[in-house]
């Protein structure tokens, strides 16, 4: 059984910093690319960054030079390191693991920038 459990969301003021982690289980992780999505309230879900199976990365540009994404395959977990946080980075963040035609996602964690 598939599962990815996301952590680490919250409310950070403007210009804070938050980091997100995903605990992956039930897959062949290092496999497997690993993704971040958000989606604000009343928008569509959008693609955050993306970290390969070989720990290639990308980013939209929304987020280039604030967030790092990155993996650790040892403890089959992804994480999503966010600084330099804007009201608009506010959403429901989640974790998405992707190999081949396969696919799993997270429940998501609630990322609120506010003062």
């Amino acid at each position: 059984q598939v599962q990815l459990v996301e952590s680490g969301g919250g409310l950070v003021q403007p210009g804070g910093s938050l980091t997100l982690s995903c605990a992956v289980s039930g897959i062949i992780f290092g496999w497997y690319d690993m993704r971040w999505y958000r989606q604000a309230p009343g928008e569509e879900r959008e693609w955050v960054a993306t970290i390969t199976d070989r720990k290639i990365s990308r980013y939209a540009d929304s987020v280039k030079g604030r967030f790092t994404i990155s993996r650790d395959n040892t403890n089959k977990s992804a994480s999503l390191q966010m600084a330099s946080l804007k009201p608009e980075d506010t959403g429901v963040y989640y974790c998405n693991a992707r190999f081949g035609g396969r696919e799993a996602w997270g429940q998501g964690t609630q990322v609120t920038v506010s003062s």
